[in-house]
């Protein structure tokens, strides 16, 4: 009996010893497979890094899908049990940039559109259909001569408007001239001090075309998995401060599986003349309250974001 048992411990002792060497060697097999995945991705990287340094155009498009869907029925714990709501939205960020040895064409649309629904069914008072709540669309064209490795002499193209409501009412063009430096691939900076603002809108009496100075910085990287864009964009009035205006914009992408992903897109802005008119279509003649005007108008932060699933296209 004590025999027996000696040899079930020594062959269970075995076949444990016997496991552990095989995890052991299966270990060392995945950190040599490791090792060399590595070192073809770092060769892999090298060659991607050789072709966008090649002259060529370089194109591209990322954005943000956002929505939500919902329908109440009796639910008569809420103050509107019968209400059908939605919320949907996207954002798209694509770019053409022509890069040659002596001078470079850089070109980038930027949109974000928004709709909104809350459709109380006991009323008819109120709205049954979506209703755009964000709207955002900007487009610009950028062509400079190389005058060394990072600065280059320059011209810009920038419009920017809304296209639900209210087209180019206001919209603005900014047409100018001056440097741009490129201390890293990805960054671009523009600096026009000769720039003119074009703005567009019925309200003459609140918006202003005036001369100015524009400055433009753009980052845009993609690292792996992970994309993201930061775009502001300033014009600085010589005229009066009051027609000067900033926005920035930035939009982050995850890609979760294939080209799919998660992305967050938010925005700020200030625009004095956007607040005033605002507040001139606000103002109640019959009320208290001043009349608004540049000197007294509160020029609160714009803000938006949206924050859904991505496609890389």
């Amino acid at each position: 009996m004590t025999k027996k048992l000696l040899l079930a411990a020594v062959l269970m002792l075995s076949i444990s010893l016997g496991f552990s060497q095989t995890k052991e060697e299966l270990e060392t097999q995945k950190a040599e497979k490791q090792a060399t995945a590595d070192a073809a991705q770092a060769e892999a990287d090298a060659l991607q890094a050789q072709i966008d340094a090649l002259p060529g155009w370089r194109v591209g498009a990322f954005g943000v899908i956002g929505g939500s869907l919902s329908n109440f029925n009796n639910w008569y714990s809420q103050g509107a049990p019968n209400n059908a709501s939605g919320n949907i939205g996207f954002t798209v960020n694509g770019y053409a940039n022509l890069i040659q040895d002596k001078f470079f064409w850089r070109n980038a649309l930027t949109t974000n559109l928004n709709w909104t629904k809350l459709d109380n069914k006991d009323t008819e008072l109120d709205s049954d259909d979506f209703e755009p709540t964000t709207d955002v669309f900007n487009i610009s064209s950028l062509y400079g001569r190389n005058l060394t490795d990072k600065l280059a002499a320059s011209a810009l193209m920038e419009y920017r408007t809304t296209i639900l409501n209210n087209f180019n009412d206001p919209g603005y063009l900014d047409l100018g001239i001056g440097a741009t430096w490129t201390p890293i691939t990805d960054l671009i900076v523009v600096i026009h001090p000769l720039n003119y603002n074009f703005v567009f809108a019925d309200n003459d009496n609140v918006f202003e075309s005036s001369l100015g100075a524009k400055i433009v910085a753009d980052y845009t990287r993609q690292i792996g998995a992970i994309g993201f864009k930061s775009n502001l964009s300033m014009f600085q009035s010589y005229k009066s401060g009051d027609l000067s205006n900033v926005t920035w914009t930035n939009s982050f992408s995850y890609t979760l599986w294939k080209m799919i992903g998660v992305g967050f897109d938010f925005g700020l802005r200030s625009n004095k003349q956007e607040a005033l008119n605002f507040a001139l279509a606000n103002f109640d003649p019959m009320g208290t309250a001043a009349e608004p005007t540049f000197d007294n108008v509160d020029n609160e932060l714009q803000t938006y974001y949206t924050l859904g699933l991505t496609y890389k296209f």
